[in-house]
């Protein structure tokens, strides 16, 4: 028996197989089924900041334009970022901004589908995270001081574990 044939016990993580060693999980036996992911997060910065992005007028342009499209592409390389993800044929990514005034804030939500053999929640989280990175990259020259925060998978679908929902 090799390394990548020993799985790890049911409950215990399973990018290791029973020696200890990291592995890519072998999801050859698993069904195709369709799969999606939510999740979101957050960005908080400076008033004057959220104003820059509100109204267009960022020296480097469409702040939230350019970040959705790079959140996109965020979902679609994320196995070239994450050594053990496999590499996923894509079915849909939508990534939404809702600007938060009151709290100075940008929510960034994306959802990513597929049909496969295994999930899409890495997917869906790096694309939050693309996506607000962008938001900082873009806007760092007014305000080095953003915050990043509160980004989490929201749900999944499809699967074996069917469907999974956080807790508000």
């Amino acid at each position: 028996m090799t390394t990548a044939d020993k799985q790890a016990p049911a409950g215990e993580l399973t990018h290791f197989d029973a020696t200890g060693q990291a592995h890519m999980v072998d999801v050859g036996s698993k069904e195709d089924t369709r799969r999606s992911a939510v999740a979101a997060g957050t960005i908080r910065m400076q008033p004057a900041t959220l104003a820059l992005i509100i109204s267009g007028n960022a020296k480097k342009g469409d702040v939230l334009g350019i970040a959705r499209i790079a959140a996109i592409m965020g979902a679609k390389r994320t196995s070239d970022l994450i050594p053990l993800c496999h590499p996923l044929a894509l079915t849909r990514v939508t990534v939404d901004f809702e600007v938060d005034e009151a709290a100075n804030s940008v929510h960034c939500r994306a959802q990513v589908d597929t049909t496969g053999k295994t999930g899409v929640e890495m997917e869906a989280l790096t694309s939050v995270q693309i996506g607000l990175l962008t938001i900082y990259d873009m806007c760092k020259a007014v305000d080095r001081g953003m915050v990043m925060t509160n980004v989490r998978v929201l749900e999944k679908h499809g699967g074996k574990s069917g469907d999974w929902h956080a807790e508000v």
